[in-house]
């Protein structure tokens, strides 16, 4: 039974779909990285500048204080003291590199379908110009009304 598990287990790993999802996902993570430093560290300033110097890092609500008793500065001091705190920030900051990680997908997906262009299917009928019926385009007489239709 094991030797079975083992051989079918071999096969599937032959397969290339197995090899690339793998690829995909070390090249997902990969860009997931790339995508978060570019919101963290590109986007997400200017945006905390023009709402007037907030870092978005940093916001976050207070569910239950911890040993030290807050106010706390920065969320790193509330998770030192051991407050439950409610990030909503760093949500935002997912959000956004969601929304930048789909933009880049959806134009990736654009570009290959337009790579992919189907062939126009070749024409094989044609009308026929006495009843307007559609015949093969080899017909020299309509099948439909019996016109002759060699000109």
């Amino acid at each position: 039974m094991i030797k079975a598990f083992v051989k079918d287990f071999k096969i599937f790993l032959r397969r290339g779909n197995v090899i690339d999802l793998a690829v995909a996902f070390v090249i997902g993570t990969a860009f997931s990285a790339i995508v978060t430093s570019l919101v963290s560290n590109i986007v997400m300033p200017p945006i905390g500048l023009l709402l007037d110097k907030v870092d978005f890092s940093n916001l976050y609500v207070v569910l239950k204080e911890g040993t030290v008793p807050g106010p706390y500065p920065t969320l790193e001091a509330a998770k030192k003291a051991g407050a439950v705190t409610l990030n909503y920030g760093l949500f935002i900051m997912s959000l956004i590199s969601f929304f930048i990680i789909a933009l880049v997908i959806f134009s990736i997906v654009r570009v290959i379908n337009t790579l992919y262009v189907k062939p126009a299917a070749a024409v094989t009928t044609k009308t026929c110009s006495f009843c307007a019926s559609t015949i093969p385009l080899a017909a020299v007489r309509c099948p439909h009304c019996t016109s002759s239709l060699e000109s």
